[in-house]
């Protein structure tokens, strides 16, 4: 019992993933330096045509959505209710490019923010297997 203890933090002392990127202006940074990003490089060129002609929404609800999935406030609950990414997904055409280029796009945009590398390192584990699961489409 005495090594469980030493490798569980004492929830008071918690810091979420939300926390250690800065709360919501550091959210908000990285949200829109992974628009940013997506809009200016030509190696996001497939992943920025699913989106259509504006990234405003887009912008606005992976900010609300991740608030919540990184242990902030659940703004996306809040305003829109249940994520149900998947279903959500399904009206855009998702392969493993576009799943590859969102994973990159967000690792160059938490670089670009100064997020710390083990954290980012975790992140883009838990970010690529939920851009996998949204794939829809072969190749």
């Amino acid at each position: 019992m005495a090594r469980l203890l030493n490798i569980v933090e004492n929830l008071d002392t918690t810091t979420t993933f939300y926390d250690q990127i800065g709360g919501e202006a550091g959210l908000h940074a990285l949200v829109e330096r992974f628009y940013d990003l997506m809009d200016i490089e030509d190696d996001f060129k497939a992943l920025r045509a699913v989106h259509g002609d504006s990234l405003e929404h887009a912008r606005e609800k992976l900010f609300l959505f991740l608030s919540g999935y990184l242990g902030g406030p659940d703004r996306y609950i809040e305003k829109f209710g249940h994520p149900m990414l998947r279903a959500r997904h399904l009206p855009f055409s998702i392969g493993i490019q576009e799943r590859d280029e969102w994973v990159a796009c967000m690792g160059r945009a938490m670089i670009d923010c100064n997020v710390p590398a083990p954290l980012q390192e975790h992140l883009l584990h838990s970010f690529f297997g939920v851009a996998d699961w949204m794939r829809n489409k072969d190749g």
